[in-house]
Protein backbone atom coordinates (compact mmCIF):
# COMPACT_ATOMS: atom_id res chain seq x y z
CA UNK A 1 0.00 0.00 0.00
CA UNK A 2 0.94 3.57 -0.15
CA UNK A 3 2.40 5.61 2.88
CA UNK A 4 2.11 8.80 1.44
CA UNK A 5 -0.19 10.51 -0.62
CA UNK A 6 0.74 11.11 -4.63
CA UNK A 7 1.56 14.99 -5.01
CA UNK A 8 -1.14 17.37 -6.36
CA UNK A 9 -3.27 13.89 -5.48
CA UNK A 10 -5.96 16.62 -3.22
CA UNK A 11 -7.57 19.67 -4.85
CA UNK A 12 -9.33 20.67 -2.32
CA UNK A 13 -10.46 19.38 1.66
CA UNK A 14 -12.82 21.14 4.20
CA UNK A 15 -15.12 18.67 6.78
CA UNK A 16 -17.04 17.25 4.32
CA UNK A 17 -15.23 16.78 0.92
CA UNK A 18 -12.54 15.58 -0.75
CA UNK A 19 -11.88 16.71 -4.36
CA UNK A 20 -9.10 14.43 -5.89
CA UNK A 21 -7.43 14.69 -9.00
CA UNK A 22 -7.05 10.84 -9.39
CA UNK A 23 -4.06 10.17 -11.53
CA UNK A 24 -4.33 6.94 -14.00
CA UNK A 25 -3.42 3.81 -12.76
CA UNK A 26 -5.33 4.08 -9.29
CA UNK A 27 -7.92 2.23 -8.42
CA UNK A 28 -11.16 4.19 -7.42
CA UNK A 29 -12.52 0.88 -5.40
CA UNK A 30 -10.99 -1.97 -3.77
CA UNK A 31 -9.50 -4.80 -6.29
CA UNK A 32 -11.87 -8.08 -6.36
CA UNK A 33 -9.23 -9.83 -6.99
CA UNK A 34 -6.25 -8.80 -5.25
CA UNK A 35 -7.35 -7.02 -1.70
CA UNK A 36 -4.11 -5.82 -1.66
CA UNK A 37 -3.18 -3.19 -3.87
CA UNK A 38 -3.68 0.62 -2.82
CA UNK A 39 -7.24 2.20 -3.86
CA UNK A 40 -8.48 5.47 -3.07
CA UNK A 41 -9.47 5.08 0.38
CA UNK A 42 -6.52 3.28 1.53
CA UNK A 43 -4.28 5.87 0.00
CA UNK A 44 -6.73 9.17 1.77
CA UNK A 45 -7.55 7.60 4.84
CA UNK A 46 -4.20 7.59 6.88
CA UNK A 47 -4.15 11.44 6.76
CA UNK A 48 -8.33 11.93 6.30
CA UNK A 49 -9.69 9.61 8.41
CA UNK A 50 -13.07 7.58 6.87
CA UNK A 51 -14.46 8.82 3.63
CA UNK A 52 -17.39 7.44 1.80
CA UNK A 53 -16.77 6.87 -1.92
CA UNK A 54 -19.40 8.46 -4.45
CA UNK A 55 -18.63 7.75 -7.81
CA UNK A 56 -15.55 5.86 -9.22
CA UNK A 57 -13.45 6.33 -12.47
CA UNK A 58 -11.92 3.62 -14.49
CA UNK A 59 -7.95 2.45 -13.45
CA UNK A 60 -6.91 4.04 -16.60
CA UNK A 61 -8.79 7.15 -16.24
CA UNK A 62 -7.58 10.10 -14.86
CA UNK A 63 -9.03 13.18 -13.00
CA UNK A 64 -11.31 14.53 -10.98
CA UNK A 65 -13.13 12.82 -8.43
CA UNK A 66 -15.29 14.08 -4.93
CA UNK A 67 -15.79 11.79 -2.09
CA UNK A 68 -17.09 12.15 1.10
CA UNK A 69 -16.06 13.00 4.64
CA UNK A 70 -19.14 12.17 6.59
CA UNK A 71 -22.44 10.25 6.22
CA UNK A 72 -24.49 13.59 6.01
CA UNK A 73 -22.15 14.60 3.01
CA UNK A 74 -22.27 11.41 1.65
CA UNK A 75 -26.10 11.22 1.64
CA UNK A 76 -26.74 14.96 0.15
CA UNK A 77 -24.17 13.72 -2.80
CA UNK A 78 -25.66 10.62 -3.35
CA UNK A 79 -28.72 12.38 -4.18
CA UNK A 80 -27.43 14.70 -6.31
CA UNK A 81 -26.06 12.12 -8.47
CA UNK A 82 -29.31 9.80 -8.37
CA UNK A 83 -30.78 13.03 -9.84
CA UNK A 84 -28.51 13.59 -12.18
CA UNK A 85 -27.46 17.30 -10.54
CA UNK A 86 -24.05 17.14 -10.65
CA UNK A 87 -22.53 17.94 -14.11
CA UNK A 88 -19.24 16.60 -15.46
CA UNK A 89 -16.98 17.33 -18.34
CA UNK A 90 -14.38 15.09 -19.81
CA UNK A 91 -11.67 15.35 -22.76
CA UNK A 92 -10.50 12.34 -24.74
CA UNK A 93 -8.71 11.41 -27.56
CA UNK A 94 -10.52 9.33 -29.98
CA UNK A 95 -9.52 7.50 -33.60
CA UNK A 96 -10.47 9.34 -36.47
CA UNK A 97 -12.89 12.63 -37.44
CA UNK A 98 -16.20 13.15 -37.01
CA UNK A 99 -18.04 14.29 -39.85
CA UNK A 100 -19.91 16.70 -37.06
CA UNK A 101 -19.26 19.23 -34.91
CA UNK A 102 -21.25 18.24 -32.05
CA UNK A 103 -23.73 14.91 -31.36
CA UNK A 104 -26.11 14.15 -28.71
CA UNK A 105 -26.08 10.69 -28.20
CA UNK A 106 -29.18 9.18 -26.35
CA UNK A 107 -28.96 5.17 -26.44
CA UNK A 108 -29.69 2.50 -24.01
CA UNK A 109 -26.44 0.57 -22.61
CA UNK A 110 -26.38 -2.59 -21.10
CA UNK A 111 -23.35 -3.29 -18.48
CA UNK A 112 -21.57 -6.32 -18.88
CA UNK A 113 -23.75 -7.09 -21.91
CA UNK A 114 -21.06 -9.45 -23.71
CA UNK A 115 -18.75 -12.15 -22.99
CA UNK A 116 -16.13 -9.33 -22.84
CA UNK A 117 -17.97 -7.92 -19.56
CA UNK A 118 -18.51 -4.83 -22.15
CA UNK A 119 -21.27 -1.92 -21.68
CA UNK A 120 -23.24 -2.66 -24.72
CA UNK A 121 -25.79 -0.44 -26.61
CA UNK A 122 -29.33 -2.87 -26.29
CA UNK A 123 -32.48 -2.46 -26.39
CA UNK A 124 -32.69 -4.17 -23.02
CA UNK A 125 -30.51 -1.68 -21.33
CA UNK A 126 -30.50 1.84 -19.37
CA UNK A 127 -31.04 5.20 -21.42
CA UNK A 128 -27.64 6.86 -21.60
CA UNK A 129 -26.90 10.35 -22.70
CA UNK A 130 -23.52 12.02 -23.51
CA UNK A 131 -22.92 15.25 -25.20
CA UNK A 132 -19.85 15.27 -27.74
CA UNK A 133 -18.44 18.04 -29.19
CA UNK A 134 -15.30 17.82 -30.98
CA UNK A 135 -12.61 20.34 -30.01
CA UNK A 136 -9.48 19.88 -32.05
CA UNK A 137 -9.31 17.40 -35.50
CA UNK A 138 -5.63 15.99 -36.22
CA UNK A 139 -4.43 13.14 -38.57
CA UNK A 140 -6.09 10.65 -37.33
CA UNK A 141 -7.20 11.70 -34.41
CA UNK A 142 -9.24 13.97 -32.92
CA UNK A 143 -9.77 15.81 -28.96
CA UNK A 144 -13.50 15.36 -28.25
CA UNK A 145 -15.53 17.06 -25.15
CA UNK A 146 -17.73 14.62 -23.49
CA UNK A 147 -20.53 15.47 -21.16
CA UNK A 148 -22.55 12.45 -20.00
CA UNK A 149 -26.21 13.08 -18.56
CA UNK A 150 -25.83 9.55 -16.92
CA UNK A 151 -22.93 7.92 -16.01
CA UNK A 152 -23.12 4.06 -15.98
CA UNK A 153 -19.70 1.87 -16.59
CA UNK A 154 -17.63 2.67 -19.26
CA UNK A 155 -20.36 4.97 -21.04
CA UNK A 156 -18.39 7.38 -22.90
CA UNK A 157 -16.41 4.60 -23.81
CA UNK A 158 -18.77 2.71 -25.03
CA UNK A 159 -20.55 5.29 -26.85
CA UNK A 160 -17.21 6.93 -29.16
CA UNK A 161 -17.21 3.41 -30.03
CA UNK A 162 -20.57 2.66 -30.95
CA UNK A 163 -20.31 5.85 -33.10
CA UNK A 164 -17.39 4.69 -34.60
CA UNK A 165 -14.69 6.57 -32.89
CA UNK A 166 -13.00 4.39 -30.12
CA UNK A 167 -10.78 6.02 -27.51
CA UNK A 168 -7.16 5.68 -28.19
CA UNK A 169 -5.98 3.12 -26.28
CA UNK A 170 -8.86 1.64 -25.60
CA UNK A 171 -8.10 -2.05 -26.97
CA UNK A 172 -11.43 -3.31 -25.37
CA UNK A 173 -13.99 -1.35 -27.05
CA UNK A 174 -12.13 -1.22 -30.47
CA UNK A 175 -13.51 -3.83 -32.23
CA UNK A 176 -10.86 -5.31 -34.35
CA UNK A 177 -13.69 -6.94 -36.87
CA UNK A 178 -15.19 -3.72 -37.73
CA UNK A 179 -14.59 -1.40 -40.87
CA UNK A 180 -11.63 0.66 -40.50
CA UNK A 181 -11.78 3.38 -42.31
CA UNK A 182 -11.64 6.01 -39.75
CA UNK A 183 -8.76 4.06 -37.45
CA UNK A 184 -5.26 4.11 -38.82
CA UNK A 185 -4.35 0.43 -37.58
CA UNK A 186 -0.56 1.05 -38.08
CA UNK A 187 -0.75 5.14 -36.12
CA UNK A 188 1.59 4.66 -33.22
CA UNK A 189 -0.40 5.99 -29.98
CA UNK A 190 0.25 9.53 -29.86
CA UNK A 191 3.42 11.10 -26.58
CA UNK A 192 3.50 6.55 -26.47
CA UNK A 193 0.31 7.15 -24.41
CA UNK A 194 -0.51 3.56 -23.30
CA UNK A 195 -3.51 3.77 -21.24
CA UNK A 196 -7.18 4.67 -22.69
CA UNK A 197 -6.73 8.10 -23.36
CA UNK A 198 -9.76 10.03 -21.05
CA UNK A 199 -9.41 12.40 -18.44
CA UNK A 200 -12.15 13.53 -16.33
CA UNK A 201 -11.81 17.42 -16.64
CA UNK A 202 -14.37 18.82 -13.94
CA UNK A 203 -17.01 19.08 -11.74
CA UNK A 204 -19.69 20.87 -10.46
CA UNK A 205 -22.15 20.07 -7.59
CA UNK A 206 -23.78 21.99 -4.66
CA UNK A 207 -22.11 21.27 -1.27
CA UNK A 208 -23.80 18.87 0.72
CA UNK A 209 -23.75 21.52 3.87
CA UNK A 210 -23.07 24.95 2.59
CA UNK A 211 -25.62 24.28 -0.45
CA UNK A 212 -23.25 26.52 -2.52
CA UNK A 213 -22.17 25.90 -6.06
CA UNK A 214 -18.78 24.30 -6.27
CA UNK A 215 -16.43 23.83 -9.53
CA UNK A 216 -13.57 21.97 -10.00
CA UNK A 217 -10.94 20.84 -12.47
CA UNK A 218 -8.05 19.25 -12.96
CA UNK A 219 -5.45 19.31 -15.26
CA UNK A 220 -4.60 16.91 -17.65
CA UNK A 221 -1.31 14.76 -16.64
CA UNK A 222 1.86 14.60 -18.63
CA UNK A 223 0.99 11.66 -20.70
CA UNK A 224 -2.29 13.40 -21.40
CA UNK A 225 -0.83 16.76 -22.47
CA UNK A 226 2.22 15.12 -24.20
CA UNK A 227 -0.14 13.65 -26.84
CA UNK A 228 -2.36 16.30 -27.57
CA UNK A 229 1.03 19.11 -27.74
CA UNK A 230 2.27 16.41 -29.87
CA UNK A 231 -0.81 16.37 -31.88
CA UNK A 232 -1.13 19.79 -32.02
CA UNK A 233 2.50 20.29 -33.35
CA UNK A 234 2.12 17.65 -36.08
CA UNK A 235 4.86 15.70 -34.78
CA UNK A 236 4.87 12.28 -35.42
CA UNK A 237 5.03 10.16 -33.01
CA UNK A 238 7.99 7.15 -32.90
Amino acid sequence: MMNSIPPNLVLYADDAILVINKPAGMLSLQDGYDKTLPHITTVLSPTYGRIWMIHRLDRETSGVMVVARSAQAHQALNGQFKDRQVQKMYHCLAWGSPDWAEKNLEVRLKKDGDRQHRSTIDPRGKPSTTFFRVLERYPGISLIQASPHTGYTHQIRAHLAYLGFPLVGDDLYRDPHRPTSLVDEGQPKPGGIDRVALHALSIQFIHPLTHTSMAFSAPYPEDFSLAVQQLRSGVKPH
